[in-house]
């Protein structure tokens, strides 16, 4: 009997360095999973930063993935990604190196002092529900019973500056995962 998959979609951000290498080494990391298959990529955006504005521009991108592991499994996995790829951690909506946030777990509605499914911020903000929308059009928001499309005219603050003709590639990446 085969493990049941899970479809998950997860939000790669990053503002320090060389963000589209960050986001490129981290799904390929990702790429690397046991028992996890990457289905979709976005397009890369870029986009001003959320919350403390004095930082430098963001690139942020969504990928759609199928794995067997659980939700806390694999926060526990991407925590480890971000480590490993030089994440520091500071002050909420500081810099990031690389962040990657669980945005959709199938369509699990949960929280938890750790985790909260689908993540709260999605509706809010353009610089996840734009590439989210490109890879997965129909997607309905199982907390509002919405597609998340019908969000993008209620939208209050636009963070998107351009969308990149760079697209996320992992061959002949340098890897580094462990």
């Amino acid at each position: 009997m085969s493990e049941k998959l899970n479809t998950v979609y997860i939000g790669l951000g990053s503002n320090v360095g060389d963000r589209l290498q960050n986001l490129q080494r981290a799904l390929s990391c990702i790429k690397l999973l046991h028992n996890t298959t990457v289905k979709s990529v976005s397009s890369v955006y870029e986009t001003l930063p959320f919350g403390k504005t004095e930082q430098s521009d963001f690139y942020n991108a969504v990928i759609k993935i199928e794995t067997g592991y659980s939700p806390n499994e694999l926060l526990k996995e991407l925590k480890r990604i971000e480590k490993q790829k030089g994440r520091i951690a500071r002050e909420r909506w500081g810099p990031r190196e690389i962040d990657l946030d669980i945005l959709l777990f199938n369509e699990l509605i949960f929280s938890d002092e750790i985790i909260t499914l689908p993540h709260k911020g999605i509706i809010y903000r353009d610089f996840v529900l734009f590439p989210l929308i490109e890879i997965e059009p129909e997607l309905i928001n199982p907390v509002y019973n919405r597609r998340y499309k019908d969000f993008v005219d209620e939208l209050e603050n636009k963070y998107i500056l351009k969308k990149l003709s760079d697209k996320l590639i992992t061959e002949n990446i340098n890897l580094g995962c462990i």
